[in-house]
């Protein structure tokens, strides 16, 4: 049957009142050659068992790999409740809440979400989701260059990851406001302290500060929150959230904490799915809330004394605020939210306590059997969460490939981000790696490099 709804003399009645005599005529601007009405490379039509057999045959194909690369997005182990009961009709085909009385189950679950990722995050207030961590800084940005009013200049350090720094020059850069650049130090690894005391000057309205950074090590961040607001500037932190359950909260950072935390929520139960869809998450204090984009689901009583769920503050394009929301964001990520708070529900936070440090402990012996090879080194000296920066004396414009090859994603190579960094492999390993994974790792590891060095005069 057609998916078209009209009957012909509906559709006749529309060409008529348009004055044209055929649908064909509305798309009579694109050439010729480009139309197949056939549509000949679309594939006959197959059954259920015929279904199954193409799908596994199209996985096989893609191979399965140990994935040693993180970068933003981390593979980490999701309860198989968590899905099951977000796929439920109730979650799945929710939209909008725009009408509480018949949706105070997905308000409940959104406030939820907000009390755990507030109190993940020691800050007083959250959202109820952004599209994803890169566009989550840039509102962070827009947020804070209103709360500072005439302040236009942004301190974005090199250790934000180089996506987010292109997203948020994407977003911003047409509304005067500047991203300066801070450099990072080539022994830690981390925000170039000297050169941030140069750049904090009266035009700045807030310094970004990662934690961990892109290379997975640690910030200073107690000095840096102290110092950023000892020169009248906000503090935007961007994190990750598992590594909250052993690292300091960003509402206790320095004397006064950050003013805005943001982040990626993809490590929340959400699987890689080959890039998306994920969510962003924002975190703020009290006083800036009526800066905040999105929406706020909040907690109240009906006229019976009865417990409800409503839209408490909605400053977005669609609603009353018009042209003076704060953003043009115009939806959310609900569904990943949905997973995200299940996830957070199962597991506790002792669970995702557990999930962190073995995160790390995992990182800390996979860079122990790669720098066991010889032209393997740590290039930092800082601690670090869960990812870390080695130099290997190989191409990686080959060792990459060759380590596909082979079955294993050895990590993310920084030579098209960094160019001080040419020889340079981010790494990551998360709980779900095991001691015999990272030993076939450094085994085709070890080989590749003994040959490069045996090639090379």
């Amino acid at each position: 049957m057609s998916f078209i709804p009209h009957t012909e003399d509906e559709i006749r009645q529309m060409l008529n009142a348009i004055g044209v005599d055929r649908i064909d005529e509305l798309f009579d601007e694109i050439p010729a050659e480009l139309i197949n009405e056939k549509l000949d490379y679309v594939p006959a039509a197959m059954n259920e068992a015929g279904i199954r057999r193409l799908s596994r045959q199209r996985a096989e194909n893609d191979g399965h790999h140990i994935n040693f690369i993180g970068a933003g997005a981390y593979e980490h182990h999701i309860p198989a409740a968590v899905w099951q009961i977000a796929t439920r009709g109730e979650f799945y085909s929710a939209y909008t809440p725009y009408q509480a009385e018949a949706s105070q189950g997905t308000l409940q679950l959104l406030y939820e979400y907000q009390s755990m990722m507030a109190s993940l995050t020691g800050m007083e207030v959250s959202n109820a989701s952004l599209y994803e961590g890169a566009s989550a800084l840039a509102e962070a940005v827009l947020m804070a260059v209103r709360a500072q009013r005439e302040k236009q200049r942004i301190l974005m350090p090199e250790t934000i990851h180089p996506g987010y720094r292109e997203t948020t020059e994407t977003i911003v850069k047409n509304q005067g406001i500047v991203l300066s650049s801070i450099s990072y130090s080539g022994i830690t690894g981390t925000i170039d302290l000297e050169q941030l005391g140069k750049e904090i000057t009266d035009d700045v309205a807030a310094l970004v500060i990662p934690q961990p950074n892109y290379f997975g090590a640690l910030e200073a961040v107690d000095e840096l929150t102290n110092l950023a607001h000892e020169r009248g500037c906000l503090v935007i932190a961007v994190v990750n959230p598992v590594s909250l359950a052993i690292l300091k909260a960003p509402g206790e950072w320095g004397d006064k904490g950050a003013d805005i935390v943001v982040g990626e929520g993809q490590p929340l139960g959400i699987p890689l799915s080959s890039g998306g869809p994920y969510f962003g998450f924002m975190c703020c204090t009290q006083k800036l809330i009526r800066q905040m984009p999105g929406r706020l689901i909040g907690r109240t009583v009906d006229a019976d004394g009865k417990q409800g769920f409503a839209l408490t503050l909605q400053a977005r394009e669609q609603h009353i605020r018009r042209s003076k929301a704060t953003s043009n964001i115009c939806t959310n990520q609900g569904l990943m939210v949905t997973a995200a708070t299940l996830y957070m529900s199962l597991m506790g936070p002792a669970g995702i306590e557990q999930v962190a440090k073995a995160s790390h402990a995992n990182t800390r012996l996979l860079v122990e059997k790669l720098t066991a090879i010889d032209g393997v080194d740590v290039v930092f000296n800082s601690p670090f969460f869960h990812e870390c920066v080695l130099r290997i004396n190989a191409p990686m414009e080959d060792l990459i490939p060759a380590m596909t090859v082979q079955g294993v994603i050895a990590g993310k190579a920084l030579f098209a981000d960094y160019a001080d960094l040419h020889d340079c492999l981010l790494v990551c390993a998360t709980e779900l790696r095991t001691e015999e994974e990272m030993d076939v790792y450094a085994m085709h590891l070890q080989r590749f490099v003994s040959k490069h060095q045996l090639e090379t005069p």
